[in-house]
Formats: structure tokens, C-alpha cells, sequence
């Protein structure tokens, strides 16, 4: 059995820790310890490895993340998983805002609240918040799924495109072109294995509401210029 490779950043530089967990056909589990706030841990990881991070972090955490798992034991700053392709990215605390920003797959978790812009532009990500989100969430969100087992602040879903909304609490107000929508049986399919994967299993999916784009706004027409 492959023993885990413990980091430290009270002695190791960040720069040496990423560069190690660029190496070729890098496999196993990693754990890095006191990160303190650091900016840009464990990002652009792209080898399917588990890393865990025990603490909080700053800045851009888990960026442009491919096939790893990153576990975050505390909160996280601005842009965690931004640019995520594939794996998964679990906060354990509170994000920043930005979280999952343009990220086009891979599933992201957070257990508590998420600050402003949530799932801007995303292209494809999952991504789950167990608490509330800010304001401009999911803004020009254009493929994938965002989930709020809270409540979502202003202009939730501005201009979006393809994404799917689901928010089991209040919103303050809907963006451009966002609108609530029925929710079918795919749906309520769709949201239970959501809800599953990031472990929220015991959620009734009838108490959510699906928004979604009113696609008033794909094509400019001048009667809606005031909208854009």
C-alpha cells in the first residue's frame, strides 16, 4: 500500500509542493499541512491523485484542476477551482467569490455558503453549495448545473445561457433572461443524484425550484436592448 506524502508549508515553499505534484505519472494521496491562507495550492494538478489540504486557503485554490480530488478541510478565498476540467473540488468551509468560475467539468462541493459571482461563466461544472450564494451567481452561466440548498442573492442567473439552477431557498431576484421553471421528472432525477454525489442524499428534491434562460435574450433584437 502506497503511503501518503505529507507537505508542509510552514518549511516547504509552495512552489516546490506544486511543482511536486506536477511530476510525471504521479499517483497516491497527498496531504499539505498549514497552508495558512496561502494563494494558488495544489493548481493545475492533472494526474488522478487524491490531495488534502488541512486548512484554509487563499487566492485561486485548485485552479484549471484535471482528474484530482482536492479536499479542502477549511475555507476558501477567491477562484477556488476556477477553470476545473474534470476530478473534484470539496470545501469543507465557506468560498469566496468566483467559486467554479468558466470551470467546464468536474464536480464542486461546497458545505457552506458561497460568496458572490458562484459558477460565473461556467461551461459544464457541477457544482454544489450547502449553504446561501451571493450576488450574480451563475452570471452567463452556459453549460452544467448549480445547486443551492440556501438561499441565492441578487440577479441569480444574469444572462444565462444552457445552465440549470436549482435552489431549494429564497432568491432575491432573478437576473436577465432567468426564469423559474417546472421541474419534470428528469429534473427531480437530475438534482437527487447531484444532491447524492456531494452527500446531501437526505434533501427532498420537491422543495427546490429549477431556473433556467426565458432564451429571450440569445439573439439581439432591439425591443430588448434595454436588457442587455
Amino acid at each position: 500500500m502506497e503511503q501518503m506524502r505529507t507537505f508542509d508549508l510552514r518549511t516547504t515553499p509552495l512552489r516546490e509542493v506544486n511543482t511536486a505534484l506536477h511530476a510525471a505519472d504521479l499517483t497516491g494521496d497527498f496531504l499539505i499541512e498549514h497552508p495558512a491562507g496561502a494563494h494558488n495550492v495544489a493548481v493545475g494538478l492533472s494526474a488522478p491523485v487524491k490531495v488534502t489540504i488541512d486548512g484554509h486557503v487563499g487566492y485561486y485554490a485548485a485552479g484549471m484542476n484535471q482528474h484530482a480530488d482536492v479536499i479542502i478541510n477549511g475555507n476558501a478565498g477567491t477562484g477556488v477551482a476556477e477553470n476545473m476540467m474534470s476530478g473534484s473540488v470539496w470545501v469543507k468551509g465557506d468560498a469566496s467569490q468566483s467559486a467554479g468560475a468558466t470551470a467546464h467539468g468536474g464536480l464542486l462541493v461546497i458545505e457552506g455558503n458561497a460568496a458572490a459571482r458562484c459558477g460565473i461563466s461556467m461551461k459544464g461544472v457541477d457544482i454544489v453549495v450547502g449553504g446561501d450564494v451571493g450576488h450574480m451567481s451563475a452570471f452567463m452561466a452556459q453549460a452544467g448545473r448549480l445547486v443551492v440548498r440556501g438561499d441565492a442573492g441578487e440577479a441569480l442567473g444574469d444572462s444565462i445561457y444552457e445552465a440549470r439552477i436549482y435552489v431549494r431557498g429564497d432568491v432575491a431576484s432573478l437576473g436577465a433572461d432567468c426564469v423559474a421553471k417546472p421541474m419534470r421528472d428528469e429534473h427531480h432525477s437530475e438534482l437527487e443524484k447531484l444532491l447524492k454525489a456531494a452527500g446531501f442524499e437526505g434533501d427532498d428534491t420537491r422543495s427546490y425550484t429549477r431556473y433556467g434562460s426565458a432564451r429571450s435574450l440569445y439573439h439581439f433584437h432591439v425591443d430588448n436592448a434595454s436588457a442587455y
